[in-house]
């Protein structure tokens, strides 16, 4: 592995770390001010998600338009400038939408930049490599940044902003690269072309439905964790809600690695009972109340995610580039996933607001995947074509 790619697995592993260090940095911020109420951390990742839908047409391009590189390094500036109005006591919503703005910025060029680092033959391990780098950073960032939040908050909101800034430094080893892969035309326009060609496929429809459907409800248990956990297991602390969110990361990294050899392309239905695991999981949890059933519940969530997840994934991906080409693909599950979390979070947003209680929500989660889960099996094709 040449110092190139090496530097891009470094900087990627330290920005990703400051993301998910960042998230429960703010959550301890809540936590130990006493004075938001329960829809404040489902509105917090609501400001985070708005970036990544409202400048989809546009990143994609801006990275194709620029040497992806100087674009991987002023996405982490922007997240640190995020990070630096928290630190400096500016409004957490406003400081967490511009971390957002980063990231939604930084997203395109990671992945853009890596056949333009190494040849066809490497670039699957490329891509494990930086997925690993990836889990690795969101596990322990969550636990790491979560710790030293409760013992303070100047000292993680400082350590993520240091990590930012370190991570664009380590992006200057990467080599002079010039811009390549703009197209000319509007990207907003390219987009909904892109998506048109897509969806005319029932099969793409349905997966995307699926993919949105599971990170929505990922991304709303995450969020109704903060609240539940301290009511139902008496947790005080954004340490001991990092570790439950530990054990879903871990059991998605299990799912992820078994998915192989369970379902294939070939038999993609299977995933739908992974699907109904899921649900049911969700239903499972609203019921448990105590600490080592609910870190089992969770471990068992995120294994039937992973499995779930994952050969969807491959679907889309297959699909895309028997008809719009991967990346087109890819972009607009992105745009969806992200478009479905938004929706969900200001679901969960307003039903708190109400007086809607985790419990109650988790329930509700569960039902939803499983209705879903039933319509989109019924309608899923059985055979595999595009």
């Amino acid at each position: 592995m040449n110092r190139g790619l090496r530097s891009l697995i470094a900087a990627q592993f330290l920005s990703a770390f400051s993301d998910n260090a960042m998230l429960f940095t703010v959550i301890a911020i809540v936590l130990q001010s006493g004075d938001r109420g329960p829809w404040y951390v489902p509105a917090l990742q609501s400001v985070f998600l708005v970036a990544f839908v409202m400048l989809t047409p546009w990143v994609g391009a801006f990275a194709d338009r620029h040497s992806k590189p100087k674009v991987l390094i002023l996405a982490n500036v922007v997240k640190a400038l995020g990070g630096l109005l928290i630190l400096l006591g500016v409004e957490p919503l406003i400081g967490y939408a511009v971390v957002g703005v980063g990231a939604a910025t930084y997203s395109p060029a990671k992945y853009g930049i890596l056949p333009e680092l190494a040849d066809h033959t490497r670039l699957v391990r490329i891509n494990s490599w930086i997925e690993g780098a990836t889990i690795a950073a969101i596990l322990l960032g969550t636990v790491i940044g979560a710790r030293l939040a409760d013992a303070s908050i100047d000292l993680a909101l400082a350590l993520t902003v240091a990590f930012y800034v370190i991570s664009a430094g380590v992006t200057l080893l990467l080599p002079r690269l010039p811009a390549r892969g703009a197209r000319p035309g509007s990207s907003f326009t390219k987009l909904v072309q892109v998506m048109k060609g897509l969806l005319t496929s029932e099969r793409a429809r349905l997966v995307l439905m699926a993919l949105s459907l599971f990170w929505a409800s990922a991304a709303t248990l995450r969020v109704i964790l903060v609240a539940w956990a301290p009511q139902v297991l008496d947790t005080q602390t954004a340490g001991e809600i990092a570790q439950l969110t530990l054990f879903l990361a871990v059991g998605i990294v299990i799912g992820s690695g078994i998915v192989p050899r369970l379902i294939p392309l070939e038999h993609i239905r299977r995933a739908r009972l992974a699907a109904y695991a899921l649900s049911l999981f969700f239903l499972l949890l609203a019921g448990v109340d105590s600490l080592w059933p609910a870190r089992a519940t969770l471990l068992a969530i995120g294994i039937a995610g992973g499995l779930f997840v994952v050969p969807l994934n491959a679907t889309i991906q297959q699909i895309g580039h028997h008809t719009v080409g991967s990346g087109g693909a890819v972009a607009v599950q992105n745009f969806f996933q992200n478009a479905a979390m938004l929706v969900s979070m200001g679901i969960y947003t307003f039903a708190s607001a109400q007086g809607i209680g985790p419990v109650a929500a988790t329930l509700a989660l569960g039902v939803v995947v499983l209705a879903m889960t039933v319509l989109v099996s019924w309608r899923l094709p059985r055979q595999p074509a595009v």
